[in-house]
This record gives C-alpha cells, sequence and structure tokens, in this order.
C-alpha cells in the first residue's frame, strides 16, 4: 500500500515540484498540498497522512506550530521539517514540537527520498550539517547533569543518540553497534519517546552536549 503524504509550502513551483517528484516514485501517493497550516487540524484530519512534509515559514501560522497541531491529533503521522533555514533555534523548537527530522531545501532529491526511507523505517534523518553546528554550539557548554537518571535512557539508548547527532542513519548505528536493524530502530523509538516527554531547548541542549568532544 502506497503511503499517503501531505506537504506544506507557501512555494508554489516547490511544492508543485514535490508533488511530481513523490507522485512519481513507487509507494507514495500526495493525498494533498497545502500554502500555509492555517487550518491544519482540518485538512490533516480529512487526508490521514502517513506523513507530512513541512516548511517553517508560510503565511499565518508557522511550520513549527503546524507540528504541534498534527502531533497532539495524531501522534503517529510522521513528518520531516523541510526547510532553508539551518539556525539551531528553529531545530529545538521542531524537535520539540515533535518533528521526525529536519531536512535542508538544498539537500539533493536523492538525499531527500533517502530521508523520508529512513524516517518511515523508524529512523530521524537529520542533516549533518545541521547535526554539526547543534554539536560545535554546546561544545562548550559544562553540563553535570546525569542525562540516564533525568531522561531514564539506558546505554545503549545514549550511544545511540550521539550517533545519531553525528549524522549516522539508523543501518550505520546498527552497523557500528554490531546490533540488528531492528533493535537500533527500536532503541531510537524509545530514545524519542522519552525525549519528547520533556522536550525543551535546555534538555537538548544537554542531550547533546553530554560526552560529545
Amino acid at each position: 500500500m502506497d503511503q499517503k503524504l501531505v506537504i506544506y509550502e507557501d512555494n508554489e513551483a516547490l511544492r508543485n515540484s514535490l508533488v511530481y517528484l513523490l507522485n512519481a516514485q513507487n509507494g507514495y501517493e500526495v493525498v494533498g498540498d497545502f500554502n500555509n497550516v492555517n487550518n491544519v487540524k482540518e485538512q490533516i484530519a480529512l487526508k490521514q497522512p502517513d506523513l507530512v512534509i513541512m516548511d517553517i515559514d508560510m503565511p499565518g501560522k508557522d511550520g513549527i506550530t503546524g507540528v504541534g497541531e498534527i502531533k497532539e491529533m495524531r501522534p503517529g503521522t510522521i513528518i520531516i521539517m523541510y526547510t532553508q533555514f539551518e539556525d539551531d533555534d528553529r531545530l529545538f523548537r521542531s524537535i520539540c514540537a515533535g518533528a521526525d527530522g529536519y531536512i535542508l531545501k538544498k539537500t539533493s532529491p536523492e538525499k531527500f527520498f533517502d530521508a523520508i526511507k529512513e524516517v518511515l523505517n523508524g529512523g530521524a534523518p537529520m542533516s549533518p550539517l545541521i547535526a554539526k553546528k547543534v554539536i560545535d554550539s554546546f561544545k562548550t557548554t559544562k553540563q553535570n547533569n546525569n542525562l540516564q537518571v533525568k531522561y531514564e535512557l539506558t546505554n545503549r539508548e545514549t550511544e545511540i543518540l550521539q550517533l545519531l547527532t553525528k549524522g549516522y542513519s539508523v543501518k550505520l548505528i546498527a552497523h557500528e553497534m554490531n546490533i540488528a536493524y531492528d533493535t537500533a530502530r527500536s532503541h531510537l523509538r524509545n530514545t524519542y519517546r522519552k525525549l519528547h516527554v520533556n522536550c525543551g531547548k535546555e534538555a537538548i541542549a544537554i542531550l547533546l552536549a553530554s560526552k560529545i568532544n
């Protein structure tokens, strides 16, 4: 069965290109495309998508607000932020709203489709450039919080998160840790579930700074 997608992008030419490219791929069906998220709840309730591709800056409400509204009503819907912005604040806000991935618009079509496949398989794609920016931003942060106590993370989950921030895919994480792909995917899902319980900029900053040198 095809994966149902909804696209939110205010650039009409880009939105139309995404619709064309995705519909041309086997396994995908774009069931809706919109230039804003002002009526996102009604649209998502009607279209029932498996995955949403979300821009950030749009007329009216921004895409990050849209993410929160979608996750509130349909937590299982996967959302990939698709944006030109690389700044840390938008990254944190997107993650904390519940976004499952964050990909730059300058990403090649091949990498873009790889990211979609990865997130549908339980991964959490993030451009290596963005991951590096996050790590660099907090390398100098001195925090002594015990992450495993604070977030109840296992040793595996902590290690997987560190690899994720370095841009590793689920497949590479499994190879690096010498575990099965499905095991790595399960650990990653558990990690994100725990983090989203008490997500905030400070928590994510501490998490990403921990043991990253």
